[in-house]
């Protein structure tokens, strides 16, 4: 297949755009610089609600309160009307009608967000500003979410170490001052029920009050096994003054049953196996008597703001956090011949997460002459210990996936046990400037991050210790015309610290990313229509390759991303509002010791995805939704030797005002979801042969909601 000429990395043309900066600037910075007073952002606080589909703001690219149309870099928000319409339970299916992520690529498999954005995958998340969790561990319901944020490509200079894809910021509902009052009641297929609550207030002039809650048990897809949850996100806000604000807000995460995470083989789930029969959807390789999820998380955390003058606020985010799972189940191993006998391995243990996390910045708002600057400093701190251990059973008998029989839970997990305690920490220095000289936003950024983890082996009582540190960067320009389009160019860089051994006493370098992104945004004047458009070339280097002759790993890889990106929202009016995305990825292995690799494409990254949703609510009390979600077709393993199909769903909601029906139900709402209405039978992805990950079924839940 040929594929198109590399983009090219632009470096001359950075390096024009950083001189002329300094350049134009160097005359300014001489004359007396002014101070500005702080301008509030169309769509008022940048991280709460948003009244509808289409958010103003953003607070995410750069941590400072900046317009979407301003930020020279691709962010996605997804606010909590979405997520309401379109019945979304996770995170990862509330960012399902985002361009340029594929959510779910683990198919029915829902114990974690686990996500591949711009082609790479275990993209980080953050809550509140702060990491949550490491990787895909630990998940929120967004029944306690305000919104969530799909910020793209590298974005180590302001948080560290992250995926070069991205990563998804979630920001928690939280006390601000204003009433909240809705109550949800939920019930659906796999005797899903529900209730959720969000309620609030002031209790004087300065001091309020919000408890988001949610708890609901569900079947999961797979026959015998159960999810059930419980959140409760109390928070606290005391606002003695215009110019001063403190938050206090907690999390508390009850899962005794927290969900299912496994995988099939290419065999009975692509391809018919030899009784020339797919293996069902809703069979269960594990076994109820044994299946074991558990997940227990809590948080407790701060935030401050303050005006130290009109034109320099103070903001300082802190908290506290754990996550104890445990875990285990009987995983798929391969097929016989015979095409019904399937070999399992039992395994599991506990992995349990601390986390301590702070984030203390400084910013100032002035002028020099005729350049406006946002100046931005800061310092953020994390901490974790990490207690993980995990065995195994070689000796687990086997299944029929056409007679299965269930109740074994004497499995003992003395196979290649592990156990690790592993404390890691990280600080970061970084500084930003954002500049606005009449029609033109510059913005520059570097930070310095210096990390270290210890990993300590209980069972050889050994340890291993990585320690180093890295240097990121991001430059970008972006006009705005008259007619609010707003080009952009952004160059950004990332890293990933590397914990695997390297066998000598040398160890592995971070894994490095860079970017070149150019794109486009605009916005209408009144807020209600808002679109953006993005080409990136992504390149990921130091990836580790396991050389299988000499039988070490290697830090040799490269992968090559580059794709389009393509997004619009609107309030049309008249009822009508409507969300429309498009993404093409070509995502390719540059260096690796695996020849049977090297220019393939990589597993699980489908070359394009599409959606579109839009609702049309009428003046009689009734709303009407539909969406369509497009999967293209990727690779089911590193060699490029089979392909998962593409898939197209549709998804349904249909909502009614009872309060049409009598005045006693004013403000009672009935809503219905429908998921893959046609009830499709897909597989998301595949790993490799052995490892695919079936789609969800259909799921049908009603709701009734109630103001008050």
């Amino acid at each position: 297949m040929s594929r198109p000429a590399p983009v090219p990395r632009f470096s001359p043309l950075l390096a024009v755009l950083i001189c002329s900066t300094v350049i134009s600037a160097a005359p300014l910075c001489a004359e007396e610089a002014t101070e500005l007073q702080q301008i509030d952002v169309a769509g008022a606080a940048v991280d709460q609600a948003v009244n509808g589909y289409v958010a103003q703001g953003s607070q995410s690219g750069t941590k400072t309160a900046a317009p979407l149309t301003k930020t020279a870099q691709a962010i996605s928000v997804v606010p909590a009307r979405q997520i309401a319409d379109q019945g979304a339970t996770s995170v990862a299916q509330a960012l399902r009608y985002t361009p340029g992520i594929f959510t779910e690529y683990r198919g029915s498999s829902n114990l974690h967000d686990e996500t591949f954005v711009r082609g790479f995958y275990y993209v980080p998340r953050f809550l509140d500003g702060l990491a949550f969790g490491t990787n895909s561990f630990g998940q929120i319901d967004p029944a306690l979410l305000e919104r969530i944020e799909l910020v793209k490509g590298p974005s180590s200079v302001l948080y560290g170490q992250a995926n070069p894809g991205g990563l998804i910021a979630m920001t928690t509902k939280k006390a601000d001052g204003a009433h909240h009052g809705e109550m949800v009641a939920s019930f659906g297929s796999g005797d899903r029920a529900g209730l959720s609550v969000d309620i609030g207030d002031r209790l004087s002039d300065t001091l309020s009050w919000r408890l988001a809650g949610t708890g609901w048990r569900v079947d999961t897809q797979e026959n015998g096994l159960e999810q059930e949850r419980y959140s409760f996100a109390p928070s606290l806000t005391w606002a003695p003054t215009d110019d001063t604000r403190l938050t206090v807000l907690a999390l508390v995460q009850n899962e005794p049953k927290a969900g299912f995470r496994n995988f099939r083989e290419a065999a009975g789930s692509l391809t018919p196996t030899a009784t020339g029969a797919l293996v069902p959807w809703d069979f269960l390789v594990s076994d109820p008597a044994w299946d074991r999820s558990t997940r227990n998380t809590k948080a407790l955390g701060v935030e401050f703001e303050h005006d130290l003058s009109a034109s320099t606020t103070l903001r300082a985010r802190a908290r506290l956090s754990q996550i104890d799972s445990d875990y285990r189940t009987l995983t798929w191993g391969a097929l016989a011949a015979d095409g019904v006998t399937i070999s399992r391995t039992a395994s599991g243990g506990t992995d349990d997460l601390r986390q301590g996390l702070l984030d203390l910045s400084l910013e100032h708002r002035f002028r020099t002459g005729a350049v406006e600057h946002t100046l931005l400093a800061g310092i953020d701190h994390q901490d974790s210990h990490r207690d993980y251990h995990w065995g195994y059973d070689f000796s687990t008998a086997a299944i029929d996936w056409t007679h299965p029989v269930y109740g074994r839970d004497d499995f003992v997990l003395n196979d290649r046990v592990s156990d690790t305690d592993t404390d890691a920490r990280q600080t970061g220095l970084y500084l930003q400037d954002q500049a606005t000289v009449g029609n033109w936003t510059l913005s520059a950024g570097l930070r310095f991050d210096d990390f270290k983890s210890e990993i300590k082996d209980n069972q050889t009582g050994t340890r291993s210790v990585f320690d180093d540190t890295a240097t990121t960067g991001r430059i970008a320009a972006l006009y705005s015309f008259a007619n609010g389009i707003a080009p952009y160019i952004s160059y950004a860089t990332s890293f990933e610290p590397v914990t695997q051994s390297s066998g000598t006493a040398t160890p592995f370098d971070p894994t490095e990313a860079e970017q070149l992104e150019i794109g486009a945004k605009w916005a209408s004047a009144d807020g209600r229509l808002f679109a953006q458009a993005a080409v990136y070339d992504l390149r990921q280097t130091g990836v580790l390759v396991y050389n299988n002759t000499l039988s070490v790993y290697e830090q040799i890889g490269r992968i090559d991303s580059r794709g389009l990106e393509l997004e619009g929202r609107a309030e049309l009016g008249q009822g009508w509002s409507v969300i429309a995305s498009a993404g093409w990825i070509d995502a390719e292995v540059k260096e690796t010791t695996n020849a049977a690799e090297l220019g393939k494409t990589p597993s699980r990254v489908p070359d394009v995805t599409a959606s579109i949703w839009g609702k049309y609510t009428a003046g009689a009390g009734y709303d009407v939704a539909l969406g369509l979600r497009h999967i293209g077709t990727s690779q089911g393993n590193g060699t490029n030797t089979f392909e998962v199909p593409s898939v197209t769903l549709v998804d349904l909601a249909l909502g009614y005002d009872l309060g049409r029906l009598t005045p006693a139900a004013e403000g009672v709402r009935a809503q219905l979801n429908v998921q893959n209405l046609a009830d499709k039978q897909y597989v998301a992805s595949c790993a490799s042969a052995y490892a695919c990950f079936v789609g969800s079924e259909r799921t049908v839940t009603v709701s009734v909601s109630t103001k008050f």
